[in-house]
């Protein structure tokens, strides 16, 4: 969005900047809903572990979108992944902690990524301001060139 004259390439870096933190904003915004989809599979699973009783059937996942009809012998031995790789073997009340403790760190990774996109149109908001200025100058600085070619036209017809 260079302007013609001088003061181009600097319009031009912060047209750059601009575009860089667009797309910054983008892909935190990406991470925040793949954070929300994670949450949102913890709130199934929960919801699941709540209604759960001895001697119901459930479809098992087996890999590859195939699943399997079982009946639970018994829900007091539920398995959790717990971060890292491992898991750990909980009892329904248990597990249900479990997920929702995963549950508020998701929670609190949301707002770290709020902050962020909150920062990130603070930047941008700056970037802007700058450009509007230098745009500014660029039409002033036209203007005066204007003026003195127009003042000088005149001083040769006399």
């Amino acid at each position: 969005m260079s302007l013609g004259g001088g003061g181009g390439g600097g319009m031009d870096q912060l047209q750059q900047q601009l575009q860089a933190l667009e797309q910054e904003k983008e892909a935190v915004q990406e991470e925040i809903e793949g954070v929300q989809a994670d949450k949102s599979d913890i709130d199934e699973a929960i919801n699941a572990l709540e209604e759960l009783e001895t001697n119901d059937t459930v479809k098992v996942p087996l890999g590859g979108d195939a699943y399997v009809s079982a009946e639970l012998g018994s829900i007091e031995e539920i398995v959790v992944s717990i971060g890292g790789g491992f898991a750990a073997e909980r009892d329904q009340e248990g597990a249900i902690d479990t997920l929702e403790s995963k549950k508020d760190v998701l929670d609190e990774r949301i707002a770290e990524l709020e902050a962020e996109i909150d920062e990130i149109e603070e930047q941008t908001e700056q970037v802007e301001q700058k450009a509007q200025q230098a745009q500014q100058q660029q039409m002033q600085q036209m203007m005066q060139q204007q003026q003195q070619m127009e003042g000088g036209e005149g001083d040769e017809d006399e």
